[in-house]
């Protein structure tokens, strides 16, 4: 008899690109899914709620605090990189890719916090604007033009 359990695969990503796969479910071994290996990380996914008029889509992933996690958490916080998360019902006896997906969070990072033991990186859902904050942009010359310097600024 198969027992089942809840396992999460998080793909990070800095641009378009997959940088990392993690699992979190085969300890000290990989898994399959659609065509990518995932590696095991020790790491957790929770805070995802949703309501009905879908905002408060909140999330944390948390990373033990050691020198793998903090080459790359910085960089993740400050440059808003995007993660992905699969949650997934996965037969404990089976690490080839047969696990049954929930749902699929997508995230930007948003911000983060550590400390002795633990890396915690906070995750606001891209698609969701309007009840949470806009993904944090910075007004740039190059994004958007002369800013003017007068507050005397007329839309016609």
């Amino acid at each position: 008899m198969s027992q089942y359990a809840f396992g999460h695969l998080l793909r990070i990503k800095p641009d378009l690109n997959v940088l990392y796969y993690y699992q979190n479910f085969f300890i000290q071994g990989t898994t399959l899914y659609k065509g990518s290996t995932y590696g095991f990380a020790p790491f957790g996914f929770s805070g995802v709620t949703v309501n009905r008029s879908g905002d408060g889509l909140e999330a944390t992933v948390v990373f033990p605090n050691n020198d793998i996690t903090r080459s790359w958490a910085v960089e993740a916080i400050d440059q808003y990189w995007v993660m992905e998360v699969d949650v997934l019902i996965i037969d404990e006896t089976d690490n080839n890719g047969s696990h049954q997906p929930v749902h699929t969070y997508t995230g930007q990072v948003t911000g983060g916090q550590w400390d002795n033991v633990t890396v915690s990186l906070q995750l606001t859902s891209v698609l969701d604007a309007v009840g949470t904050d806009v993904p944090r942009r910075s007004l740039t010359r190059k994004l958007i033009g002369n800013l003017p310097i007068s507050s005397n600024v007329r839309l016609q």
